[in-house]
């Protein structure tokens, strides 16, 4: 199983010191500078933040979920599907969204987007990628129907291709999951691999203009043709979704 690249830097949030003045003695200068306009669209400036940082302070860390090991993932080109959207090609244009959610991609029109996983004893039980996106008005929205449009047309599968490497998906189910967010889906996806057939799932949750996609996956069972069923574990979704308010 292939997944995406990251593109996520570290960003610093700005420290926003107070406007000095110096000056003759006159007690009202320091007042003044603040009262300026420009003064003021400065200081607003500094206090903004971007939506990278805002992601960076709402995704998991390893405090969050107990037992478990949260971390970025390994940026390793062999095992990379696909950078970004244009990459990937499709049978069927209307299942895009699934083939991004399954491998780390922004769904829709994002603004900044970022992965974690999470595992425990991953080698053996699978990990779980916790991909965040953030959206400018309405795209989230947007996003979330294209998903939940993906899940319903394409039931009897799809097929996905990036940079040479291929991912043929034989079915596409719809899941019940837990009300969470402004609106949420569940879903799982199958595959087979040499002779084997693999059962992966998927969770997505929106809250205001950011989404949350969920995908676990055995990539170790898969590559040793043993059948899998991975699932994305409760205290993980749990974790992210509280922190996403």
């Amino acid at each position: 199983m292939k997944r995406s690249a990251l593109a996520i830097s570290a960003l610093s949030v700005a420290v926003l010191t107070g406007l000095t003045a110096c000056g003759s003695g006159d007690g009202d200068s320091e007042t003044d500078a603040a009262d300026k306009p420009g003064a003021k669209a400065t200081a607003s400036r500094a206090k903004e933040v971007s939506p990278a940082e805002r992601l960076a302070k709402l995704v998991i860390g390893k405090a969050d979920v107990k037992g478990y090991e949260v971390e970025e993932p390994a940026d390793d080109e062999e095992f990379i599907f696909a950078k970004s959207q244009d990459e990937v090609t499709l049978d069927k244009k209307v299942c895009a969204p699934l083939a991004y959610a399954m491998n780390q991609l922004p769904l829709g029109d994002s603004q900044a987007d970022l992965t974690r996983t999470a595992s425990k004893n991953g080698l053996v039980n699978g990990f779980t990628y916790v991909t965040l996106t953030a959206y400018g008005d309405g795209k989230a929205e947007s996003a979330m129907a294209g998903l939940s449009k993906a899940v319903d047309s394409c039931g009897n599968g799809f097929t996905a291709k990036a940079n040479g490497n291929t991912s043929p998906y034989d079915s596409v189910t719809a899941e019940q999951t837990a009300k969470a967010g402004d609106e949420s889906l569940a879903f799982n996806s199958t595959m087979t691999f040499r002779g084997t057939t693999h059962t992966v799932h998927s969770a997505a949750v929106r809250r205001d203009n950011v989404i949350a996609v969920y995908f676990a996956v055995n990539g170790r069972a898969i590559a040793e043709s043993r059948p899998s069923d991975t699932r994305v574990p409760t205290i993980v979704i749990d974790a992210q979704n509280a922190k996403l308010g």
